[in-house]
Formats: structure tokens, C-alpha cells, sequence
């Protein structure tokens, strides 16, 4: 049955925003714990170690960060399948989020607590339960959108619920600001408990508040059903290799789509979770300057990252989406080459800020990943039917998961090397960036040229609804 024949999907961008609160609290959390963690794993490896040179610990750090990425690997798959299978009054997903996100709201508070105490061990403990329970949080909340989106408009669904992710992101970049978190907080001293303390306690409290807006609004049995027709109408012209059947494995080509997909994602997030994962040790300890300088430059990362993410699903209507990932991969890929002859062409300051020259590159490096991240996620989706959308969400974050807990021990290790410092860190990035570039170019390239959307104030009377 041919879509044209039929009415335009119609993408409902109320009820998107609403499942957006979701990831606004999904990257606020893991904002704050990523730029804040890492410092404070620092110092207290150097305290219990004596060790005055904060590079020869960061391999104790990524062992750290990596334990945490390694305990989602497992566990985002099994929660995954788990909510797939579930079902009560409030729908299969809602149970995990709600408990998920309570759990995780008690204890993160804990993590600056211990470590003004001196606590490594106290604070590990806490970071491991804090990621347990937001992996029970993460996958069914993300899989919220393919569960009432059909299949041709995924993109530009998951380009709203980015934009939404990265305003929760952009909470905890603002706190880093207000919060300057330089070297002389990082010494144990009651007089700073609060200047560490408070990002953790906003951060669980905004993300309370958007996981009661999204619980209040969001009646998840309610929507399938209403929903359940327009959904099988976008199974019919998704955009895969071979048709998806929901009583057969995968056909060989859809397979090789999905591996392709997986190993291409595996090596752009190697990419992204070093930067992620080390950007604050680099600009503290590299550059001498402060917290506020890595806030400021994920603003303007986060700020080119909206524009992608409202663009992204637009460009993959007109060129399909792996054009469009394949272009965000080559120009994140330009901004760490230019990243890497300015750190030696131009150096990296004086030590009174980040090289301003940093900021346009973060900006193309933002715009080109959102266009990676608004698509990869629903070419994944479409691989499945609805479900089994929890297991293959939990195949998509196995990937990244499996990146994030290499790629900190990988780069921390590196820097044990007596010849290597923080300039490897944009090198290390470039590398895996070209890797995924190499194999993704090699998945098929399929478009749904029948399908028909909706478009100017005709799309926008969805959101009334």
C-alpha cells in the first residue's frame, strides 16, 4: 500500500516535548557527573597515592569511569528486554523510570559528601549505585519516543528530544559557571563542601521534577493505543535493508545494517566520551583555568547541537539519514584535525583561560554530532518492531556502553606514557572518528521516497492535540 495513497504522518510535538522531559533528566544527570566526577576522582587518587602529578592517575580514574560504563553495558539490555515484557496500570516503561529516577535523586547528593570526607571509597560506592539505577531509568525512558512515534518520523522526534536532553544539560553547564570549579576547591576543606555540593542537589532535584512532569502527562497505555494503527502504518515503509517481519529473525541484510550501525556508533562515542570524560581535566590542568571554562565551551557546543538536532531530521527527509550522519561524522572530524595543528601552531593559552580558539571548533564539533546522534538512534529502531523496541534500545546503548567503558582506561593509559600529555586527547579523538567514518560509510543507504509528511502550519496544528 503505497503512503501517498493515505494521510500525511503527523508528528504530535506536544506530546514529544512531554517524553523530552525524560532525557532532559537522562543528561543533566550524567552532565554533572561527568564533569564533576572526574576531578574529584582525581584528587583523592592523588591524596590516597601521594602522587603530586595529576596525569599519572588518570588510568585510575578511567578504571573508575569505566567500571560505572561497564555495569550499563550489562545492565541497559536487561532493562531493555525486561520493559519490553512488562506490563501494569501505568504502562512498561513508567514503573523503571519512576523508580529509577527516585533512587538516583537520594543518592547522588552523596557523591560530594564523601568526597569532602575524604571518602574514596564511600564515593565509588555511590557513583556505582547512582549508574545502577539510572541504567534502570535510561533505556525505558529513551525508548519512550519510538514506542509512540511512528517509524518515518523517529528523526525529527529524536531531534526534539535532544533539544530537550541538552536544555537539562545546559542546567548542569550553568551550575559549573556560578560554581567555578577550580584546582583550590578541590582541597578537602569544609568551607567548600557547598561549592562541590550544590550542582549534585540541583541536579537530582530538576530531575525529580521532570520524571513527576513526565509521569503526570504521559498516560503510556493509553497513547499505544491510540497510536497503535498510525505505528503499524509506519512499519510498512520503514527504511531497512529487507522488510522487518514480527515473527522472524532478522534477514541477513538487515543484520549486517544493524552490525555496521553498532561498530560505527562504537568508535564515535570512543571519540566523544574521552572528550567528554577528560574536557574538564584538560582545561583545569592543562590550561590552569577553571570550571567556567568548560561550561562555557559545552554552551557553545550544546547551542550548535540544538540548531543539528532541529535541522538533523529535516536534512535526513531530503537526503536520507545516512548521508546525514555521514556528514555530522566529517565535520566532527574537521574540528578535532583543526583542534589538533592550533594546540600546535597557536599553544593553549597562558594559563589564564581556554584558547579562545576552542570555542568555534566545539561549536562544529556540536552541530556535526547532533546530526550523528538525531539519526543513529532511529536507523537502529527501525530494525525492529514495536516489541522489541526496549531490546534494541538496549542493543544501541550496549554500543555506546562498550565504548565508554574502554575509551577512559584506553586514553588514562596512554597518558602514562612519559612522551604523552593533554595534547593526545584531540589526536586520540580523531582517530576513532575516522574509524566510524570507514565503517559507517559501508551501511546501506535506504529511503522511503513514498512516504508523506506533513509540513508548515498543517505539522504544527499536531501539537494542539
Amino acid at each position: 500500500m503505497e503512503q501517498t495513497k493515505q494521510s500525511a504522518f503527523k508528528l504530535n510535538y506536544k506530546r514529544t516535548f512531554i517524553i523530552g522531559f525524560a532525557f532532559f533528566g537522562i543528561l543533566l544527570l550524567w552532565q554533572v557527573y561527568d564533569s564533576w566526577c572526574t576531578p574529584i576522582l582525581t584528587e583523592l587518587f592523588k591524596t590516597r597515592l601521594g602522587i603530586a602529578d595529576e596525569r599519572k592517575v588518570q588510568y585510575l580514574v578511567g578504571i573508575m569511569m569505566a567500571i560505572d560504563n561497564l555495569a550499563a553495558l550489562i545492565l541497559l539490555p536487561i532493562f531493555g528486554a525486561l520493559s519490553d515484557k512488562t506490563k501494569t496500570r501505568f504502562g512498561k516503561r513508567m514503573p523503571y523510570i519512576a523508580v529509577g529516577t527516585i533512587v538516583c535523586c537520594a543518592l547522588f547528593p552523596f557523591i560530594p559528601l564523601f568526597f569532602t570526607q575524604s571518602n574514596l571509597v564511600g564515593v565509588i560506592v555511590i557513583m556505582a549505585m547512582v549508574v545502577l539505577f539510572a541504567m534502570m531509568y535510561r533505556n525505558p525512558a529513551v525508548a519512550l519516543m519510538p514506542d509512540m512515534t511512528p517509524k518515518p518520523l523517529r528523526s525529527k522526534a529524536n531531534g526534539i528530544i535532544n533539544i530537550m536532553g541538552y536544555i537539562g544539560g545546559a542546567f548542569a553547564t550553568v551550575l559549573g559557571i556560578f560554581f567555578d570549579f577550580k584546582k583550590k576547591y578541590l582541597q578537602v576543606d569544609d568551607k567548600n563542601f557547598w561549592i562541590v555540593e550544590t550542582p549534585f542537589l540541583v541536579a537530582s532535584v530538576l530531575m525529580l521534577i521532570s520524571a513527576v512532569v513526565l509521569f503526570l502527562l504521559i498516560k503510556e497505555n493509553k497513547i499505544h493505543d491510540e497510536v497503535k494503527d498510525e505505528m503499524a502504518r509506519g512499519d510498512a515503509v520503514s527504511e531497512t535493508a529487507d522488510k522487518v517481519d514480527d515473527d522472524k529473525p532478522l534477514s541477513k541484510a538487515n543484520k549486517i545494517m544493524l552490525f555496521l550501525i553498532l561498530g560505527a556508533e562504537f568508535f564515535w562515542f570512543m571519540a566523544d566520551n574521552a572528550v567528554g570524560t577528560f574536557l574538564n581535566n584538560y582545561i583545569i590542568y592543562n590550561t590552569d583555568s577553571g570550571q567556567a571554562a568548560t561550561s562555557v565551551l559545552t554552551i557553545v557546543g550544546g547551542v550548535a547541537s540544538v540548531a543539528g538536532f532541529a535541522l538533523g531530521g529535516m536534512i535526513a527527509s531530503k537526503i536520507g539519514r545516512k548521508w546525514t550522519l555521514f556528514g555530522g561524522l566529517g565535520l566532527t572530524l574537521v574540528s578535532y584535525a583543526a583542534w589538533i595543528i592550533l594546540t600546535f601552531t597557536a599553544g593553549v593559552g597562558d594559563g589564564a583561560a581556554a584558547p579562545i580558539w576552542l570555542y568555534p571548533l566545539f561549536a562544529i564539533k556540536g552541530f556535526g554530532m547532533s546530526l550523528v546522534h538525531v539519526n543513529s538512534f532511529p536507523m537502529v529502531v527501525e530494525l525492529c518492531n514495536s516489541k522489541k523496541i526496549g531490546r534494541f534500545t538496549g542493543y544501541y546503548y550496549a554500543s555506546s556502553m562498550a565504548a565508554q567503558t574502554i575509551t577512559p582506561v584506553a586514553f588514562g593509559a596512554l597518558l602514562l606514557v612519559p612522551s604523552f600529555d593533554w595534547y593526545l586527547l584531540p589526536i586520540y579523538a580523531a582517530g576513532c572518528i575516522a574509524l566510524s567514518l570507514v565503517v559507517f560509510f559501508f551501511v546501506k543507504n535506504v529511503r522511503n521516497t513514498k512516504t508523506k509528511f506533513t509540513s508548515g502550519l498543517e505539522a504544527l496544528g499536531e501539537a494542539e492535540d
